[in-house]
């Protein structure tokens, strides 16, 4: 018998597991509450569609992978929403109480743009650590408006870096080599183990995505749900089996993201149904619509998530991310009505 007043560790444990469980039912009873509503046309579906998801992720803590995930964000197409993808569910998974690192290891310094993180000539970046040998952690910068979301930047420097490594030692394994040591030395910092590493890729083949390539242990691939996609992702998905041939044989492609998708074409669901047949395990069934918010997030140095979370492209991000780090951890995926794939949805604002 304890004492009065005497806290034991099942007592704690009775108490989480209680508050655990009164947030589920909590959810589960605000989801019931929805009225039921007329989603015969497109703006009335995404709208409540919206208003579940939103319910059903507030608040939400997604599992941690159990080693760090490092994925590298590729298409060799341009414009299909690599840089988008790459900041949006790295502040989705920080937010959602995971630790996460953005490489920016694209030229045009997008990612780090979006993250609010200095990035003009001069500053320590990602060319500092594949040309000069610089260590990971003097270039890594916090991002002030998400906890536990971290960036190494990229600067105008990094433009020159592919002519640069050609002629250096193990050119094509020298991100490779820093993250490494960075991982290793989270101890020696202070610092807890990161979640996450995502790999932001220019739309090209070159040493900076070989690099990003190497380093990875998976590939997320972007997909706009347009016709001239499906051609450009055979032809990735040729190249990552010779870098998995030759440099990197642990590297697998385990997740296709559609994005942009226009729900008002017949054309962009007759590309979402094609990807979902040819990938159906690494195709998430989130997808993401075509979404004013997100495009204007990064003018103002924010990600859709900061900018208007309860936008539709901001839970769609949301959504997505929660996807990933539950396949991640080996757990099923939460299933609830805002995770059914739509058929007939309007543009999103």
């Amino acid at each position: 018998m304890t004492e009065r007043g005497v806290t034991t560790p099942e007592d704690t444990v009775s108490r989480e597991t209680h508050h655990e469980t009164s947030h589920e039912d909590g959810r589960r009873a605000r989801l019931d509450a929805i009225p039921e509503m007329d989603e015969s046309t497109p703006l009335a579906a995404q709208l409540a569609q919206d208003a579940r998801r939103r319910i059903a992720l507030r608040g939400s803590r997604f599992p941690a992978p159990t080693q760090t995930r490092i994925v590298t964000i590729a298409n060799q197409k341009g414009g299909v929403g690599k840089t988008t993808t790459a900041v949006n569910i790295a502040a989705a998974l920080a937010q959602s109480g995971l630790r996460v690192l953005v490489i920016d290891n694209d030229p045009q310094g997008n990612a780090s743009t979006a993250l609010g993180i200095a990035h003009h000539s001069g500053v320590p970046s990602i060319y500092d650590v594949l040309v000069d040998d610089v260590p990971l952690a003097a270039v890594v910068q916090q991002c002030s408006a998400v906890e536990g979301l971290l960036c190494a930047p990229a600067t105008i420097d990094l433009s020159g870096a592919e002519i640069e490594l050609v002629d250096l030692t193990a050119r094509e394994r020298r991100l490779r080599r820093a993250l490494e040591h960075y991982l290793g030395t989270a101890d020696d910092r202070g610092e807890p183990r990161l979640d996450y590493v995502l790999i932001d890729c220019p739309p090209s083949l070159g040493l900076l995505t070989v690099n990003a390539f190497v380093c990875a242990r998976e590939v997320l691939i972007p997909i706009q749900c347009e016709y001239y996609a499906l051609e450009g992702l055979s032809q990735l998905v040729r190249n990552i089996e010779l870098i998995k041939a030759h440099l990197n044989p642990d590297l697998v492609v385990s997740t296709i993201l559609l994005t942009m998708l226009d729900g008002r074409t017949r054309l962009a669901h007759q590309v979402a149904d094609e990807v979902r047949e040819h990938f159906p395990d690494t195709t998430l069934s989130t997808h993401i619509p075509r979404s004013v918010r997100v495009s204007e997030a990064p003018s103002y140095s924010q990600t859709v998530l900061t900018y208007d979370p309860s936008s539709t492209g901001a839970l769609a991000y949301l959504a997505a991310a929660r996807e990933i780090a539950y396949r991640g951890a080996g757990l099923p995926v939460p299933q609830d009505a805002a995770s059914e794939p739509q058929r007939e949805l309007a543009t999103a604002r």
